[in-house]
């Protein structure tokens, strides 16, 4: 059955009328006459009455009417889902955000995307650390990352969006909670909650480097995966933390975030696709990140 018969059906069951139809969908009415003629030897029944004077539509012809209208109907909808995906303006795409990023731009820019992209489904994962996104983007789980570089991997393309201070979380009963900056130093003697090691967490390793640049390593930590949890961890007393400024978003009752005085290490927030993905929606909501968040550097 081609779309065309049908197309031709519905024109002359609204129109009643064969040259009305012909005109209507500007093409003969010999050729129109014997589309409607092949369709009904498809289907095996007869959808119109013809006479001199009139057409009418026999029972069978007023039922298949309605089923004609909506495949035709579903037929353009298809059309133009098929047309917005390949333009970039529908789809699904999965975005995945390291800790501090789930908490400032993970919530900030869904709803951006939310109001530019509305065709776009945004599958929003939080808490991923860069090893396991980078992991996720190579296996196509996951379409576009926002991580801790370095992630060094030939396959993915990594734009640097911004570069922010380490700060310091304190338990609000810590001697230094009220202070107005910390020295890095001076908890030298305190146990470090910290992201995982055996560079499972870049932020790991820049704590580890940082403190090892003002003359000590933490004796005593305790490893967790997720912000959330290291900063539960710190507010319960049991230990302090070194986190990206942007952690201070999550607010927690019993912890305390404090500006490091002097001069802190950076650790840098990066936005990461698969190399040369021709995706657009990719493209698009990479734009509306540079948009928002700035350029990459």
């Amino acid at each position: 059955m081609e779309l065309r018969h049908l197309r031709s059906f519905v024109a002359v069951a609204e129109e009643l009328h064969f040259g009305r139809a012909a005109e209507r969908l500007h093409i003969a009415q010999p050729p129109l006459s014997m589309q409607i003629k092949q369709l009904e030897q498809e289907l095996g029944v007869q959808l119109l009455i013809r006479s001199t004077r009139k057409v009418e539509l026999t029972p069978a012809g007023a039922s298949f009417l309605d089923s004609a209208r909506a495949i035709l109907a579903s037929t353009e909808t298809a059309v133009e889902d098929a047309r917005r995906v390949a333009s970039g303006h529908a789809g699904r795409l999965v975005l995945g955000f390291t800790g501090s990023a789930t908490y400032d731009v993970m919530p900030t820019l869904a709803q951006a995307l939310k109001l530019d992209l509305p065709g776009i489904e945004l599958d929003l994962k939080g808490e991923m650390l860069t090893p396991v996104q980078v992991t996720g983007l190579l296996d196509r789980t996951l379409d576009i990352g926002f991580l801790r570089p370095p992630a060094r991997d030939p396959g993915i393309t990594v734009s640097i969006l911004r570069r922010e201070p380490q700060i310091a979380v304190l338990p609000d009963t810590h001697p230094l909670a009220a202070a107005s900056a910390v020295r890095l130093a001076d908890l030298r003697d305190d146990p470090f909650i910290t992201y995982l090691s055996q560079h499972r967490s870049v932020v790991y390793d820049a704590v580890i480097e940082a403190c090892e640049r003002v003359g000590f390593t933490p004796e005593q930590h305790t490893e967790v995966a997720e912000t959330s949890t290291l900063v539960s961890f710190v507010a319960s007393g049991r230990g302090v933390a070194l986190v990206p400024a942007s952690v201070q978003h999550l607010a927690v009752t019993g912890a305390v975030f404090r500006p490091l005085a002097g001069q802190t290490q950076e650790v840098a927030l990066a936005v990461a696709t698969r190399k040369d993905d021709p995706s657009p929606q990719v493209a698009r909501v990479l734009s509306r990140t540079y948009a928002l968040l700035g350029g990459p550097h």
